[in-house]
């Protein structure tokens, strides 16, 4: 199944633009089209047309396509989901609805949650009970299964789920219940001991119901994909990178298509990673701004940060708590409402506020003539001078000053009493001000200092905003890579085929039975490796994780444990592992407390040979601009003359002084006047504070 892979494409459906990067034996060729909301798949076709001619060769002879998109988080988010059924044990028919019965705004007597993806109505209850060790207490009733299989099957649902109290420790209901509804129905079924073998039912529950909900919608697309590929002449395998960051085939996509929810961001982590290996730099903080959001993520040692579990559909966007809680590997990052096309607002007490809304691909930011008449932070990018009206995307989108300038001051100079100028200005600080408030506070809760870390910055709007984004949280270095604006879809191409399988086993770790620990972890990693050798028979590489605690908190962190199968020795390894990560996020380990482990995960992936191919270099050639101009400058207040220079045009080793803008097809990078900016051996835009050298 190992293909030489000479010819790769990457496209990455966002909620703004669709990117398309293709790797043509290292030649890269990239393009944005707006994204197709009645028809996604179109969007893809029309970039492969575009980047295919580009690199002068026919969709015949790509080698592979790796896709990520938003449509199952779209779906999630806009309800547009199948009619699911969910099948649950007596007595816990409400706890997606109960929830955990936490307030995220302690003092809100409005609080406002998001409503249930199965309606009351539509959930079935069956006795049946196992302990939480896995042991059955109360037989399956099979009886009422039947009964419930006719309910459903009249009903007109689309999709069941099904998730079991402690079916995380023993699966052998849920199991059976499926193949008693199967006989009868033929829509698809989802077990929660597959999608998400965690312990926690309120999480495990409603995200088998969020795979079921998204199934039917996202097994169609797919297919339609597929097809549609096969008919321009594509016939090359599509895989999908999942929010774990790595890649796997359409039908476990299919299947688990609640998997995909964070793949578009994971995509742009890898990227991200990727540039701090070639250039060896351990601590970094990627900064991913497109048309609708922006995401943030810590990488140490190269790796992004992964969790167990993340939020969709917060109904206080960016509030912790206020979303369904979606219960499967991902990479950690925290994500804001600051696109190019968030739409900006002036609230009851008079502040500036962007987002959460967006204006998207359709209508769009107002400058873009296509209906929008609301002003977006694109607009005020434009206004400002950051954008060239005639050259945004290469020429393909013309761009209006006066639309801009029309909806800023109707929506919120007029309302605050600035000119348009000051306006736009406002809505840009507001924005960076956001963005910086949301790095630290996500840094401080993984025990860093966000200053500590040089910043890597892609996606279409980040390289407009990274270098104010950059003085704000007092980081002196920035990276902006080659294809930036497409950072995402090229991270795709960089995903190696992986799988993490997880599995709740809560137990103490005195006096924990390791011929169990073993067999379980022999189970985990003979599930992964069955997902990733649909994709790949390379040498693959495990990597083991435990998650901790003390006994009797509420909260675990990750600890990376030897390879199986263990010895005492290993257990050992683990606790002290334990200790210093716990005293690295909490200052000091609790002296004589008892340790469990909850969870076990096994990540599978195949083996890759990283080479760093350079250091940063701070150049001593300055260059002078042969274009200039008027470009607002936020330390005078004022429009000034600015540096314009062609990216393609730039050598290794020029330094450019900023203030300056620095043009691509795809984006543009803003070199503030605190900084300058240098070209790396590879192409890549070094932002580095003015004074500052090796």
């Amino acid at each position: 199944m190992t293909s030489r892979n000479d010819i790769r494409l990457g496209a990455d459906i966002g909620g703004t633009f669709t990117d398309i990067a293709l790797d043509m034996r290292g030649t890269l060729y990239s393009t944005k089209v707006l994204t197709n909301y009645t028809a996604p798949e179109q969007a893809i076709l029309d970039g492969i047309r575009i980047v295919t001619e580009q690199a002068g060769i026919s969709p015949a002879e790509l080698d592979i396509v790796i896709h990520g998109t938003t449509l199952a988080t779209n779906a999630l988010i806009e309800r547009r989901g199948a009619k699911t059924a969910f099948v649950t044990t007596e007595g816990y028919r409400d706890v997606i609805e109960m929830r955990s019965e936490n307030r995220f705004e302690q003092y809100d007597l409005n609080l406002k949650l998001p409503a249930p993806l199965v309606a009351r109505e539509h959930r079935f209850t069956v006795k049946g009970r196992m302990n939480a060790q896995g042991q059955e207490l109360q037989p399956l009733d099979e009886v009422k299964l039947e009964e419930i299989a006719d309910t459903i099957l009249e009903g007109g649902f689309g999709a069941v789920a099904i998730g079991f109290i402690h079916s995380y420790m023993n699966s052998e209901h849920e199991r059976r219940a499926r193949a008693i509804l199967q006989r009868k129905l033929s829509v698809p079924i989802s077990i929660s001991a597959e999608v998400s073998p965690q312990m926690r039912e309120f999480e495990r529950f409603n995200t088998v119901c969020a795979n079921a909900y998204v199934r039917p919608q996202m097994a169609d697309y797919l297919a339609r994909l597929q097809v549609r590929l096969k008919e321009m002449g594509a016939t090359c395998p599509v895989f999908m990178i999942h929010s774990g960051g790595s890649l796997i085939s359409v039908d476990t996509a299919s299947e688990f298509p609640v998997r995909l929810v964070e793949s578009g961001p994971a995509g742009g982590a890898i990227f991200a990673a990727d540039i701090a290996r070639r250039f060896g730099i351990e601590n970094v903080v990627s900064y991913d701004m497109g048309g609708t959001t922006a995401k943030i993520c810590l990488i140490e040692n190269f790796v992004p940060k992964t969790a167990r579990t993340f939020e969709v559909a917060r109904t206080y966007r960016f509030c912790k708590g206020s979303g369904m809680p979606i219960s499967i590997p991902v990479i950690e990052m925290i994500e804001i409402g600051a696109g190019g096309g968030s739409i900006a607002w002036v609230d009851s007490m008079g502040r500036i506020q962007t987002g959460p809304e967006s204006a998207a691909s359709e209508p769009g930011p107002a400058c873009y003539q296509r209906g929008g008449t609301r002003p977006a932070i694109t607009d005020a990018d434009l206004m400002l001078g950051k954008l060239d009206a005639d050259n945004f995307a290469g020429g393909a989108i013309k761009l209006s000053v006066q639309n801009a300038e029309a909806a800023i001051d109707k929506d919120v100079g007029a309302k605050l009493n600035l000119k348009p100028l000051s306006a736009a200005f406002g809505i840009c600080e507001v924005v960076d001000e956001n963005m910086a408030n949301a790095a630290r506070v996500h840094a401080v809760e993984n025990g860093k200092n966000i200053s500590d870390n040089i910043m890597i910055a892609f996606g279409g709007a980040a390289p407009l905003h990274a270098a104010r984004l950059c003085e704000k949280l007092g980081v002196e270095q920035c990276l902006i890579p080659q294809g930036a604006g497409v950072g995402s879809a090229i991270g795709f191409l960089k995903a190696p085929f992986g799988y993490e399988a997880l599995v709740s086993h809560l137990a103490k770790l005195a006096g924990i039975n390791l011929d169990a620990v073993n067999a379980t972890l022999a189970d985990l990693s003979t599930a992964a490796e069955s997902f990733v050798r649909s994709g790949t028979d390379a040498p693959l590489e495990r990597e083991v994780t435990a998650f901790m605690r003390y006994a009797g908190q509420g909260w675990e962190i990750p600890v990376t444990a030897p390879q199986p199968p263990f010895n005492e020795q290993a257990l050992t390894t683990i606790r002290e592992r334990f200790l210093e990560n716990y005293a690295r996020f909490f200052g000091r380990p609790i002296e004589g407390a008892e340790i469990e482990i909850v969870t076990w995960s096994v990540k599978v992936e195949v083996k890759q040979n990283f080479t760093q191919s350079g250091t940063v270099s701070y150049g001593e050639r300055v260059i002078a601009p042969v274009l200039q101009r008027d470009v607002f400058d936020p330390s005078n207040g004022t429009m000034l003359p600015t540096g314009i220079f062609d990216r393609g045009t730039l050598q290794t080793g020029d330094r450019i002084t900023g203030p300056a803008i620095i043009t691509e097809r795809e984006t543009s990078t803003i070199v503030t006047a605190p900084f300058d900016a240098v070209i790396q051996h590879d192409g890549t835009i070094l932002l580095v504070k003015k004074g500052k050298s090796a």
